[in-house]
């Protein structure tokens, strides 16, 4: 029900920082959680961060706490995620996905819109 488009990706060293986008589409994007995934070819995609649609409330997983921040512009339908501090194992295609479910019972599976992805690669 929401088209996500990703952006920002690129080919950074090891200790640099990125900075990646999603626009959305719609009127109603305010009420979705949004978060951000990763996958590597052969790989299974793991949770990256999320935010909730409008209380702020955010969800990290443990690799990238202290060096990611997720935040979001409902006003321009939009979420980024700033990476700092890149690691090589941060190498990935990320995908922004859409949840609309309550925050306080979310969980990964309940994230079913997707954009295309934006690939990071981060170089040793």
């Amino acid at each position: 029900q929401v088209q996500l488009v990703e952006s920002g990706g690129g080919l950074v060293e090891a200790g640099g920082s990125l900075r990646l986008s999603c626009a959305a589409s719609g009127r109603t994007f305010s009420s979705y959680a949004m978060g951000w995934f990763r996958q590597a070819p052969g790989k299974e995609r793991e949770f990256v961060a999320a935010i909730s649609g409008s209380s702020g409330r955010t969800k990290y997983a443990d690799s990238v706490k202290g060096r990611f921040t997720i935040s979001r512009d409902n006003a321009k339908n939009t979420v980024n995620l700033q990476m700092n501090s890149l690691k090589p194992e941060d190498t990935a295609l990320y995908y922004c996905a859409a949840a609309q479910v309550p925050w306080r019972t979310i969980a990964t599976s309940d994230f079913g819109s997707w954009g295309q992805g934006t690939q990071v690669t981060v170089s040793s």
